[in-house]
């Protein structure tokens, strides 16, 4: 294999929506960063088999609603 061309592995943090934080090993930003995941298999409607517990982080789902307001949502 060539050297060089292979991205760099670290540990970084992976805070769920429940407020559980792992490690695991990644290329997303630099060693000992922290990621947080706004929908993942705990809140997601698809593995829970019921409906979306949707955490409005930064007002997207309210932005969303306003900007289509009139269409009938």
């Amino acid at each position: 294999m060539k050297s060089g061309i292979h991205p760099d592995y670290h540990m970084i943090d992976v805070k769920m929506t429940d407020g559980t934080v792992f490690q695991i090993r990644s290329t997303w930003g630099k060693p000992g960063d922290q990621m947080s995941l706004d929908i993942d298999p705990l809140a997601h409607p698809a593995w829970t088999g019921g409906s979306a517990k949707l955490m409005d982080t930064g007002g997207r789902v309210s932005k969303f609603k306003n900007k289509y307001a009139g269409l009938g949502f």
